[in-house]
C-alpha cells in the first residue's frame, strides 16, 4: 500500500464513515478541513480527497468500524507508517495482533507481525507494546535482528 492507494481507498469510504458516526457533510467537511463543495465531489467520487484529509479522517475517526474494516485494528499506524516511511516507538500499547495482524516471527519476546489488510510490518515486544513499523520488511527484519540481540546480551 502506498500513499495514492490509501487516498483512493478513503476517498471512497468517506460518504460510509461520515454515515457511521451521523454527521451531515458540513460536519465532515469542517471536521476535515473541507469546503461542503469539496466533500460532495469527494463523495460523488468525481474528485479524492487530499493527503491531509485523508490523515485527519483516521486521526479523527480512529474508532471507526469503517476504517478498521479497510485498514485494521489502527488506522492511525497505517498512515504514520505511509507519512515516515519507518516508525521507532516503543511506547505505544497495541492488543497484540489478535484479529488484523499475522505472526512473521518470535523470539525473546518479541514478535515480528504483518498487518493483514495493509500488508505493513511491526514489531511488539512481550507486553504489546509496538518498538518499530514499516512497509520495509528488511528493515523491520534488520530491527527485529537487533533486539534480539540486544536482549539476548542482557
Amino acid at each position: 500500500m502506498d500513499r495514492e492507494q490509501l487516498i483512493k481507498g478513503l476517498s471512497a469510504k468517506a460518504r460510509l464513515v461520515r454515515a457511521e458516526y451521523k454527521y451531515s457533510q458540513e460536519d465532515m467537511a469542517r471536521a476535515l478541513g473541507l469546503s461542503k463543495k469539496t466533500l460532495v465531489q469527494v463523495e460523488k467520487e468525481r474528485t479524492q480527497l487530499s493527503w491531509t484529509a485523508v490523515v485527519a479522517l483516521c486521526a479523527i475517526f480512529r474508532e471507526s468500524e469503517i476504517l478498521k474494516m479497510t485498514l485494521g485494528d489502527s488506522p492511525v499506524e497505517v498512515v504514520e507508517t505511509l507519512a515516515l516511511d519507518r516508525i521507532y516507538a516503543p511506547k505505544t500499547k497495541t492488543l497484540g495482533g489478535k484479529v488484523w495482524w499475522r505472526d512473521v516471527k518470535k523470539a525473546n519476546g518479541f514478535k515480528m507481525q504483518q498487518n493483514l489488510i495493509s500488508g505493513h510490518f511491526r514489531i511488539l515486544g512481550e507486553d504489546n507494546h509496538r518498538w518499530y513499523s514499516s512497509f520495509n520488511k528488511e528493515y523491520i527484519e534488520e530491527r527485529f535482528n537487533e533486539l534480539i540481540k540486544q536482549f539476548k546480551e542482557q
